[in-house]
């Protein structure tokens, strides 16, 4: 009996620390991520808003006697196929593709939220409608809907802005109106009702505040699904002009040149859409994990 005792009191000491030592471990490197995610964000954004002011070159300046060249000393990031420096070029591309990202973003999210909060906050045939538009909006593929936007105008920027976020607030709406039906179940909601609050100022003062952490991480998680869609439609010749240094349109231009082996304009402007895509992709997940408890202390599991 004693030497079982011994036994299982050793099992028990040694599996304790294991446990807490894997939670640990947990921790480090979901710190670690957040960390990284965090610098690289902080370099994109810096370089986006401090390299085009400080750098005095023409990012459209052609010098046909550098043309192709690889990375070198000179060129970091090697030349185009009309000796153009790659790296300003992608930077700037970064600099369009994130502000059509952002602006697509945020329009898609305010509409998704209007949409989601109205359907969620009014319930009955109001929500039973507005779903059934949702449904419909989203039985087209996004990207074939998002061609028949842009084929509408002229290439530009709003007119991209326009197509991503009228193809992008379907998830968003859905999100916020999960969420507006979980807050109408609350007892503070119903002792709101009960205090005679109209229904327009519970959806006001306390619907609306409670999907706002919901909206704004649905607003993050779109910017990089939104670049990537700018660059889609950029690639097929249908987003921005040609003349205009997106991401989309230094890859699509590019073609040539990987096909005759030279890598560098293909790589390094498909490096700049994946890295920040990780990066706000790993912040994100980060800022899931704090809002929603339950599954933070799943992971920690």
């Amino acid at each position: 009996m004693t030497c079982e005792a011994t036994g299982d009191a050793t099992d028990t000491s040694t599996a304790e620390p294991v446990w807490r030592s894997y939670g640990t471990s947990r921790r480090s490197t979901r710190t670690l991520r957040v960390r990284v995610s965090a610098a690289l964000v902080g370099v994109t954004v810096l370089a986006v808003l401090v390299v085009p002011p400080l750098v005095h070159l023409d990012q459209q300046a052609v010098d046909l006697g550098a043309k192709l060249l690889p990375p070198n000393w000179s060129h970091p990031f090697g030349t185009d196929d009309l000796g153009r420096d790659l790296l300003l070029r992608c930077v700037y591309g970064l600099r369009v593709s994130l502000l059509v990202g952002v602006a697509a973003a945020l329009t898609a999210t305010v509409i998704g939220t209007a949409v989601g909060a109205t359907a969620g906050a009014l319930g009955g045939w109001a929500d039973r409608a507005l779903m059934r538009v949702v449904d419909t909006v989203s039985s087209v593929p996004h990207l074939l809907l998002g061609i028949f936007i842009v084929a509408m105008f002229r290439p530009g920027v709003w007119p991209v802005v326009v197509s991503v976020a009228l193809t992008h607030w379907l998830s968003t709406a859905r999100i916020v109106r999960a969420e507006v039906l979980s807050l109408r179940s609350r007892p503070y909601i119903d002792a709101a009702v009960s205090g005679g609050a109209s229904r327009w100022r519970v959806a006001v003062r306390h619907l609306l505040p409670g999907v706002l952490p919901q909206s704004a991480l649905a607003a993050v998680l779109m910017v990089p699904h939104a670049m990537w869609h700018e660059s889609a439609l950029s690639f097929l010749g249908l987003g921005l002009p040609t003349h205009m240094a997106s991401l989309g349109n230094l890859i699509q231009s590019a073609r040539g040149s990987l096909l005759a082996g030279q890598w560098w304009p293909t790589l390094f402007p498909g490096l700049f859409i994946i890295v920040p895509t990780l990066a706000i992709a790993g912040l994100a997940g980060a800022w899931r994990e704090r809002i929603n408890p339950r599954r933070r202390s799943e992971l920690m599991l």
